[in-house]
């Protein structure tokens, strides 16, 4: 079969970054020539994956582009979400993206093979005049849920409504972001088709609805979960960033623990919960007493946090059955390990079906975006998790006033109802059951493997090949 080029845009946020990384590797390891195109930051969290990848003779080519942040009236060197002072500047960074539109044009100019496909995180809504100026289709990748994108869409008609509180619901925080949203959805409409980091048994009906709106509805294909295309222990260990945590101590804590007992702690890489509340947490867990590894992230480590730490001497209470990690977590290599017994998990979608495909019950604690959604198909739909009680959506910009929205009370109970819980049997066996339909998917044969071959197939068939 000839061999199509794929031009992969991701957004420049942890969550949207790492499942198209792994995309690039599925695409290429079914013979497809990538392309993928990253910021200096994001070049460098990315590089180690990626060479070992292209070293192994993936044909993947790895392109810088110097992200605008000086136009973008952002702060040096600020090319990813994490590293913005503040997530109210969140409508800035978008509209700073916006402007990687020229560089990308010329370098569509200079690749060659000339690129049959463009795939495009959703959130980079200008890479649809790219496509269209270059007569090439758009796919749109969603580092979302299926469920995610039907209620967006508004299409509640099944037989299992799903009820949200106002104070749950995500919302705009201002004009700007409000009419990029607008903008996300309008060029998904015009687009070509649709990339899931998903899997059709996990929301069969979810993904039936999502292609009942599109024009073309067999331009949908689930080709998740992506992260178990990462095999290698190095993989696992470095995916998305160079952990904060040799892999092997953190191997070696993991084996001294009991089986399914460890509960494992990380709100993700843009996690705004203020110090006060991560304290409670800190307590909850002593409060469980179970083993557990809770990962902090840098911009979450303030001087009051390190100073609590330190006095209250948290390590040396639950010295034998903590592990803290401060900064970035290898979550594969951990989630994948036998002795984790449940994953409190702020419920990114990245998290979430990370989750999902290690068989391991979660504790949600939904933080804003499509995140209360992921809740709701966790808790209320697959039942495979517990919810922490969160009503409230820490909006960005309001968290001092929102301040504490979970006591330690509430972390120990919701562990110890999927520890000691009455359906905590029937959970466990419920997110078993799920690993193991997600682990057959992307097997030869599976839902998503022969979703990978058709999206190329298809691409060859809309005239974007290359002959070798």
């Amino acid at each position: 079969m000839a061999t199509p080029h794929f031009l992969l845009f991701p957004f420049m946020a942890q969550g949207h970054m790492i499942p198209m990384v792994d995309l690039a590797k599925l695409l290429a390891h079914r013979g497809a020539i990538v392309t993928i195109v990253l910021t200096p930051n994001n070049a460098a969290r990315n590089h180690s994956v990626l060479s070992r990848a292209i070293d192994s003779g993936l044909q993947i080519r790895v392109v810088q582009l110097e992200f605008p942040w000086k136009e973008g009236g952002l702060p040096e060197g600020c090319d990813n979400v994490d590293l913005l002072p503040s997530l109210t500047s969140m409508s800035t960074f978008f509209k700073a993206a916006s402007l990687l539109y020229d560089p990308s044009e010329k370098l569509f100019l200079q690749l060659h093979p000339r690129p049959a496909s463009i795939i495009s995180d959703m959130n980079l809504p200008w890479t649809l005049q790219l496509a269209q100026k270059f007569h090439v289709p758009r796919l749109v990748f969603y580092s979302y849920s299926a469920y995610f994108l039907h209620c967006l869409q508004g299409l509640m008609t099944h037989r299992d409504p799903v009820e949200f509180h106002k104070s749950e619901l995500p919302r705009a925080t201002d004009a700007d972001l409000a009419k990029f949203g607008v903008e996300m959805m309008l060029a998904d409409a015009q687009s070509y088709g649709v990339v899931f980091n998903s899997f059709e048994e996990m929301e069969p009906k979810y993904v039936a609805e999502c292609r009942k709106t599109r024009e073309s509805p067999e331009k949908v294909w689930c080709v998740g979960p992506v992260s178990l295309c990462n095999n290698d222990k190095l993989d696992k260990a470095e995916r998305g960033n160079k952990a904060s945590i040799d892999q092997h101590q953190c191997i070696e804590w993991l084996d001294g623990q009991q089986p399914t007992s460890v509960v494992y702690v990380s709100l993700g890489s843009i996690c705004n919960l203020v110090t006060a509340q991560l304290i409670e947490l800190g307590l909850g867990l002593e409060a469980s007493n179970k083993p557990f590894i809770w990962v902090i992230r840098k911009a979450n480590l303030t001087e009051e946090l390190l100073k609590w730490l330190e006095e209250y001497d948290l390590e040396g209470k639950t010295k034998g059955r903590s592990l803290v990690i401060r900064g970035w977590a290898p979550q594969v290599l951990i989630l994948s390990h036998p002795s984790i017994g449940c994953f409190l998990t702020h419920c990114g979608w990245n998290s979430s079906i990370e989750g999902i495909s290690a068989g391991v019950p979660m504790i949600t604690w939904p933080l804003f975006a499509d995140q209360v959604f992921n809740y709701k198909l966790i808790v209320e739909v697959l039942k495979v998790g517990v919810g922490m009680g969160v009503e409230t959506v820490m909006h960005w910009g309001e968290e001092e006033e929102i301040g504490v929205v979970v006591k330690r009370e509430k972390v120990r109970e919701a562990i110890e109802m999927v520890f000691d819980g009455e359906d905590r049997e029937e959970m466990r066996q419920r997110s078993k059951k799920l690993a193991v339909m997600a682990k057959r998917a992307v097997e030869e044969g599976g839902s998503s493997h022969r979703d990978i071959k058709l999206l190329i197939e298809d691409t060859v068939a809309h005239g974007g090949d290359h002959e070798i």
